[in-house]
């Protein structure tokens, strides 16, 4: 008898990380990809309307920096709650099934921002976006924004194809 109870209480440890892992999941691709819309919609936008050329990329720098940082983190938790989910279901199978499409996106966009702010940024992507402004600001920005445009919409396919599929809805 105590032993089932306390399967029971382990079990229900469990599932409640599996419960927060979640909640943690959604909380960040909401920070994360909520940010690239505002940085995509609002931030390059309005960027590119400022005249003044070296006050552009200064403003540019001093806000992408500061989400960066937010970037980074929330990154950082929705890859790890993400992966601790697939754990947790032993749901690593369902790379292997195009039914699940939206899980290989998820992945796949995480995995470009991951390698983008970990990687490319720090080792070589700054300074050729400053050297690119540098000489023609204008076609620099338009090429950033065009990337984020890019990238904003495979996120944001990412997330309807999540909610969807997770739901049993396929688009296929």
């Amino acid at each position: 008898m105590w032993r089932w109870l306390f399967e029971i209480g382990k079990q229900m440890q469990e599932y409640e990380g599996y419960v927060l892992a979640r909640v943690l999941h959604v909380l960040g691709v909401i920070l994360w990809i909520g940010g690239v819309a505002f940085v995509t919609t609002v931030l390059i936008p309005s960027l590119r309307r400022i005249d003044d050329l070296d006050n552009r990329i200064e403003l540019f720098e001093k806000l992408e920096g500061r989400f960066g940082v937010q970037a980074k983190m929330t990154t950082l938790i929705t890859g790890i709650s993400g992966f601790y989910m697939v754990i947790f279901n032993d749901a690593w199978e369902r790379y292997l099934h195009l039914q699940f499409w939206w899980l290989h996106l998820m992945t796949l966009v995480w995995l470009i921002f991951t390698l983008v702010l970990f990687v490319f940024e720090p080792l070589f992507l700054h300074q050729w976006f400053r050297d690119k402004a540098a000489e023609n600001s204008e076609a620099a920005f338009r090429k950033l924004h065009g990337i984020h445009i890019f990238l904003l919409g495979l996120s944001l396919l990412a997330v309807l194809g999540t909610v969807a599929g997770s739901h049993g809805v396929l688009f296929f």
